[in-house]
């Protein structure tokens, strides 16, 4: 355990001073997107000295390291709140809609994969054929086509937003908001069941030819009881881990999906941040995402260990 935890300072230290880097790295300067034109170059310098760019990079860094650990990032630059406040405003939306997400195409995946290696035949085929199409389809491009035909050309869902303006009350609001998020996860789900269709099929199949499971059929046990208690059970170890080391990923997704339907989460917030060279906006969110990328690679071992006895006993 101490040691899974020291990998997880030492990486997530890596990747702060890389995150601090890159955005000192990029063309621009964050006084020249908030100031007037008509400012004095004094006002220009006092400005600087408010946002703390007027040391030296290295005060810079050790600053920036030391406020990381207490979950410090100061404030934007563009709004003047807190980083803190905008990061936790926006994050729900994203943690709802890509909860969601997860959720659907994995279940989704899950349940057509193992249909496809039980049944096998033309349906294996066919589900084999959709999954690859469904993790070979960028997310943006199936976005922005089902967007031009369901919006833009049949007029049946909203373009943008998590509700209407002004947004209705009680059930209205409720089925308002379903009709809001109908396109973004719906189009995720769809590029996202096929690898786990794909993933589901190949490990129940390579379960399914192990010692164990062979000496299990040739007792005469019940097919389903096999799959069951033999297959399924073996398959949820490395599900479980690659659900966990998925979910940044799923998160770090929202930045196309939201900026594409203009959704006010996360993503968005990273992308205008670093549109508007909000240093602390952008840096705080980087530091969220590398976090859980972290610490869900950390849970995945753990919980590996914990299922698994073959890898808790190395």
């Amino acid at each position: 355990m101490s040691v899974f935890l020291l990998r997880f300072v030492l990486v997530l230290s890596v990747v702060s001073c890389l995150n601090f880097v890159l955005f000192r790295l990029m063309p621009g300067d964050p006084v020249s997107t908030v100031l007037d034109p008509r400012m004095s170059p004094e006002a220009k310098e006092e400005l600087r000295r408010l946002m703390g760019l007027d040391e030296p990079l290295t005060v810079q860094l050790g600053l920036y390291l030391v406020n990381s650990l207490r979950l410090e990032f100061g404030s934007s630059f563009y709004s003047q709140r807190p980083v803190v406040e905008e990061i936790s405003r926006r994050l729900p939306l994203t943690v709802g809609v890509m909860g969601s997400v997860l959720v659907l195409s994995l279940s989704l995946g899950l349940l057509l994969g193992l249909l496809a290696h039980r049944f096998g035949g033309p349906f294996d085929l066919l589900v084999s054929l959709f999954s690859v199409l469904s993790s070979s389809l960028p997310s943006f491009f199936l976005q922005l086509g089902l967007l031009y035909l369901f919006s833009y050309r049949l007029a049946l869902l909203p373009t943008s937003g998590i509700t209407s303006v002004p947004p209705p009350e009680g059930l209205e609001l409720v089925l308002d908001v379903l009709r809001h998020l109908l396109l973004p996860v719906g189009s995720l789900v769809l590029v996202g069941f096929g690898g786990w269709a794909l993933y589901v099929r190949e490990m129940a199949s390579s379960i399914r030819e192990e010692h164990f499971v062979k000496m299990a059929e040739s007792r005469g046990l019940p097919p389903s009881y096999v799959g069951r208690a033999y297959v399924l059970r073996n398959l949820l170890p490395p599900l479980a881990t690659m659900v966990l080391m998925s979910i940044p990923g799923v998160v770090g997704g929202a930045v196309i999906t939201e900026t594409v339907f203009s959704l006010d989460g996360l993503g968005k917030l990273l992308v205008d941040s670093v549109l508007r060279h909000d240093y602390p906006v952008a840096q705080g969110a980087f530091f969220l995402l590398a976090s859980l990328t972290v610490l869900f690679n950390l849970l995945s071992d753990l919980l590996q260990a914990r299922l698994d006895p073959r890898v808790r006993g190395r």
